[in-house]
């Protein structure tokens, strides 16, 4: 793909190259929800019960597929011989209609982060465990891009970076959908606004054709997190050089938000961005962003962990701040229909 196609510039449908590197061999797994029954991993058929509502946020068709029917297979023994170790008789265990993960019993989120992230597992898990009590069942499984080239110190290498991720992200969901999530998030941001809202719906396509399962994107989470805050006017900070901030500003300004001010910390790294220390966003946001008009605060880049500083300048402000790892997760958690308060995690997941 010529590092021409900015996202900006003139974008199309159809520009982005999602085929996967040459010689990597994957195999496509897709969930099923076409039929009545079917063979689980090990080996069981049974039902095929999976179900279907509107999503609440997005407007769409999510569907969850029926990922416990058929588990789980076992047997206990039954008959003993003295002097034997093992058993000479075992009987299989009922499993009636299925069991559920037994850690994530509620909903099974697959993520998707580049190997480079380390900052969206921790927010993630932190927002949960914070939360026990309402999100008992919830989990994660984390699938990584591989990012052997993570230099962003320029337009051209942030390009570069997203033809890499793009190479890669086939590979990635298949050896996600090894662990048979139930929804997807997506764990990196700029690919989500790459091309504005047509790029993001693109993307979306791309992922949901490959694996059959409903995914959120930082972008579409940022866009629905400032609809519950009515927010028209708005100030942006982000770990990207001048071309993601530019692709940030046509998303938004395409689905009806005027971006003030943006201010790109220029990271020169995606390993970089993580090492970002609080203080730095937090003179951003106090010296730069916090101008007379706007209505909230947009942090994109989920390496950039925002969460905690959030929560605490939202209550000192009075302005909504969207941390994009709280909207991510806030988002999902909503479309698959879990409506839990989290506390500590900003005003969208206190007040929406």
């Amino acid at each position: 793909m010529a590092a021409s196609v900015d996202g900006v510039t003139d974008f199309k449908r159809g520009q982005r190259d999602f085929s996967v590197s040459g010689g990597v061999a994957t195999k496509r797994l897709k969930a099923d929800f076409e039929n009545a029954t079917k063979e689980y991993t090990n080996g069981v058929v049974a039902v095929n019960s999976w179900k279907q509502h509107m999503g609440p946020l997005s407007g769409e068709t999510v569907r969850i597929p029926d990922v416990n029917s058929g588990y789980p297979k076992g047997v206990f023994p039954t008959t003993w011989q003295e002097g034997q170790k093992m058993p000479v008789a075992v009987q299989p265990f009922d499993i009636g209609k299925g069991f559920p993960d037994a850690n994530e019993h509620r909903m099974k989120f697959g993520v998707v982060i580049p190997s480079t992230n380390t900052t969206v597992e921790y927010d993630y898990w932190k927002m949960i465990m914070r939360n026990e009590d309402v999100c008992k069942g919830i989990g994660f499984h984390v699938s990584g891009i591989l990012i052997d080239s993570p230099k962003l110190t320029t337009d051209e290498d942030m390009l570069n970076f997203l033809e890499m991720f793009r190479k890669q992200i086939y590979v990635t969901v298949d050896r996600l959908m090894t662990s048979e999530p139930q929804y997807i998030i997506m764990g990196m941001s700029l690919e989500t606004f790459f091309g504005g809202w047509e790029g993001n719906k693109e993307f979306k396509a791309e992922l949901t054709e490959r694996t059959g399962l409903n995914i959120a994107t930082g972008a579409e989470a940022c866009k629905a997190a400032l609809d519950k805050f009515n927010a028209k006017k708005i100030s942006v900070i982000t770990p990207y050089q001048d071309i993601g901030d530019k692709n940030v500003i046509k998303f938004f300004e395409e689905v009806g938000y005027e971006v003030v001010r943006i201010a790109g910390l220029k990271c020169g790294s995606a390993t970089d961005i993580a090492h970002v220390p609080e203080s730095w966003c937090e003179k951003i946001i106090r010296d730069d962003l916090l101008v007379p008009g706007i209505d909230a605060i947009v942090q994109c880049g989920t390496n950039l962990s925002m969460v905690s500083l959030a929560d605490r300048l939202e209550l000192e402000l009075g302005l909504p701040i969207i941390p994009i790892n709280a909207a991510c997760l806030w988002f999902g958690m909503r479309e698959v229909g879990i409506d839990a308060k989290l506390q500590g995690c900003s005003r969208l997941f206190r007040e929406h």
